[in-house]
């Protein structure tokens, strides 16, 4: 007698594993095979584990992910365990499943969805290289593979085995993790740090270009790091907020830095920083795009660089900055400028295109006032230069907050110890409210 066995399609949340299991007995049964072990309790023998979906995870490594072994008695609550454990784990979304009973047992299918990762960033392990600390990891988390997702329990395995890493080194902290923005580059990273005073201190930082050993005022804030518990972030943001100012200062505007190395020596962190200068350049021009409100002619005023001029990259830094202030000033408070260099190495000139988006330009709507008596609020109106109706102007707004206030209170007994500012925006009707409390 041929018989067709039950076969039906399930999602997480919703599993029906004992009406298949009976059904899949009495076909058996009919046909005089062996069926599979399927005691009365509700739960088979487990034949197999598939899994489709994943780009980066083999069938047998997500099969093992589940907590679920071939072989074992699994019951409907088992299985959908091991779905939600595929969900809470991190790597994968969307994930589903499905199962089919038969002669020898109970086969499940699992079907996943890579999901998005981040690089991984170790930020005070002085002991350890990265490709040391990826390693161990890997043997101790079977579905790392250098990079982790934002959230899920593999966060804290990941944490747990550094922990455990640095226990065997006779060091005792605890790791932690957090999704952060590094500032340099605007990326995202899953960031790892040592918890605790285990972290010795740096003795020492050289650069591998002799102007950032030299120049005075990076020596000068130096006492930034050294002395302090050693952190690959502290370096790169030392680097990045001193070190490379400097250079753009010299006209050196592709340097780059590399990672810095640490090595421990007795109690003591010394840190190798590797810099590439580049090369120096000459200012040749800047393009505009997208400059609607302000013509190109004015905008070329506001660099202060000369074609043939040194391409000073702090000038040039504050030129985008007077752009910005310049649009400010008749409105567009939602400016954003997008500057992207040109470099010539044979001539050794830069160039910037610099796409403008405007956004809404803002007209003053109402002045808010509260907190105040009625003759201060009188005085502030009075003060107040922006007409209703008016472009707003970011910069008599700024004036009013640092002297206008000040000199409207003249001879006035007012007491108050802080101000709430907030600009109430409604770019689809280009009105802004100014609210101020007085408290």
């Amino acid at each position: 007698m041929a018989c067709a066995f039950l076969s039906r399609r399930h999602f997480v949340p919703f599993l029906r594993l004992s009406a298949a299991i009976v059904a899949a007995a009495l076909c058996a049964t009919l046909a005089g095979a062996q069926r599979a072990e399927q005691p009365d309790s509700g739960s088979g023998r487990l034949d197999s584990i598939k899994a489709t979906g994943s780009a980066k995870f083999s069938a047998a490594q997500i099969a093992r992910a589940t907590g679920l072994q071939v072989g074992q008695q699994v019951t409907r609550e088992e299985i959908q365990d091991g779905a939600n454990t595929l969900a809470n784990l991190g790597p994968f979304t969307n994930v589903r499943y499905h199962f089919f009973t038969g002669i020898s047992g109970v086969q499940i299918q699992y079907e996943v969805a890579d999901a998005p990762t981040v690089p991984v960033f170790f930020d005070n392990f002085p002991w350890f290289t990265d490709t040391q600390m990826i390693a161990f990891v890997k043997t101790s988390v079977p579905l790392f593979d250098g990079t982790a997702p934002r959230r899920g329990k593999i966060l804290d395995d990941i944490s747990n085995a550094l922990a455990r890493d640095l226990q065997a080194q006779a060091i005792t902290a605890n790791v932690s993790h957090e999704l952060l923005t590094l500032p340099w580059n605007q990326r995202q990273v899953m960031l790892f740090r040592a918890e605790g005073d285990t972290v010795p201190a740096v003795q020492s930082v050289e650069f591998s270009d002799p102007l950032a050993n030299t120049d005075r005022a990076v020596r000068d804030r130096m006492s930034d790091l050294v002395g302090k518990p050693f952190s690959r972030i502290a370096v790169k943001m030392f680097e990045f907020e001193q070190v490379r100012p400097v250079y753009l200062a010299h006209a050196l505007l592709n340097v780059k830095f590399g990672e810095p190395a640490a090595r421990v020596e007795g109690s003591k962190v010394v840190v190798r920083a590797p810099v590439d200068p580049g090369l120096a350049y000459t200012w040749n021009h800047a393009t505009w795009q997208g400059d609607d409100a302000i013509p190109t002619t004015d905008l070329d005023k506001l660099v202060d660089l000369a074609p043939g001029e040194s391409a000073n990259g702090m000038k040039i830094e504050a030129s985008w900055e007077a752009v910005r202030t310049a649009f400010e000033k008749i409105g567009y408070l939602d400016v954003a400028l997008d500057p992207v260099p040109h470099f010539d190495d044979a001539t050794k000139s830069a160039s910037y295109s610099v796409k403008i988006t405007e956004g809404p330009q803002y007209h003053m709507g109402k002045l808010v006032l509260s907190g105040l008596s009625m003759e201060g609020e009188r005085r502030l109106r009075a003060a107040w230069k922006i007409a209703p109706g008016a472009a707003f102007n970011d910069s008599v707004y700024q004036e009013f907050l640092d002297s206008g206030i000040k000199d409207a209170f003249a001879g006035l007994p007012i007491h108050y110890q802080t101000i709430q500012k907030y600009l109430d925006k409604h770019p689809e009707k280009g009105e802004i409210n100014v609210m101020l409390n007085f408290e």
